[in-house]
Parts: C-alpha cells; sequence; structure tokens
C-alpha cells in the first residue's frame, strides 16, 4: 500500500510543472533603457522626440524553452512586431522600437504568449 502511495506521488511530482505552471507576465513596462537586465524607468507619458523605447517584461511559469511575442501598435496600426524566446520559469526579456517623427500619439505594446493569447497589454503616450 505504501509503495502503491508513494508510486502515485512521484507520478504526480513529475507532472506538477506542466500541470500548474502557466506562461504569465509578472511585470511589464515601457522604458527609455534596459540596464543589467532591468528597466531603468516606466514611462505612461514621453515626449515624442525620444529616440527609442523599450518594452521589458518578465515572464514566469514557463515549463519549458517557448516565445513571447511584442507587438507595437500606434493608433491602432500594428508598427512592429518581435518574437523573443523564454528559456526558462522567470525570464527577463525586452524589444525595442525606433521611434520616428510624426509618431506621437496612442501606443500600445501587446505581449502575446506562443499560441498567441494575449498576456498583457501595456499603454503609453508619446507627446
Amino acid at each position: 500500500m505504501k509503495i502503491h502511495r508513494l508510486a502515485m506521488f512521484l507520478l504526480m511530482l513529475c507532472c506538477l510543472p506542466t500541470a500548474v505552471l502557466a506562461l504569465e507576465v509578472s511585470e511589464a513596462v515601457i522604458t527609455t533603457q534596459v540596464s543589467d537586465r532591468a528597466p531603468v524607468d516606466a514611462i505612461q507619458a514621453y515626449p515624442a522626440s525620444v529616440e527609442r523605447l523599450f518594452c521589458f517584461t518578465r515572464v514566469t511559469g514557463a515549463a519549458e524553452d517557448t516565445s513571447i511575442t511584442h507587438v507595437w501598435y500606434l493608433h491602432g496600426v500594428e508598427m512592429s512586431r518581435t518574437e523573443l524566446p523564454v528559456r526558462s520559469g522567470d525570464w527577463r526579456t525586452w524589444s525595442q522600437k525606433t521611434i520616428f517623427p510624426g509618431s506621437a500619439g496612442d501606443w500600445k505594446v501587446d505581449v502575446l504568449g506562443p499560441e498567441g493569447k494575449l498576456l498583457k497589454s501595456i499603454s503609453f503616450t508619446l507627446n
């Protein structure tokens, strides 16, 4: 009886990471710079004269190597799409967007999971 319980426990333990862990975004910010794999600030509004912005994302719960995608939008129109690897259960990654003249307005970055599911959306304004 004890061997049967032990076998069941070990079977459940082996299956636990894939059954319990789910890919999620634990941190997501728009920042002007990433230093030492961390955002230096978190903006919600910024002058449109900025040359480049970053979308920093911390992803947790990956049971195996996978990926996320950052999709940058200006006024609801897709401006760029970047697929980023996720290689551990606690992974920091980021994409960058060059900001061209005339890019003032309402921006959004959608963070998508490997199947295209929306994990997080970050809105900001360039004025």
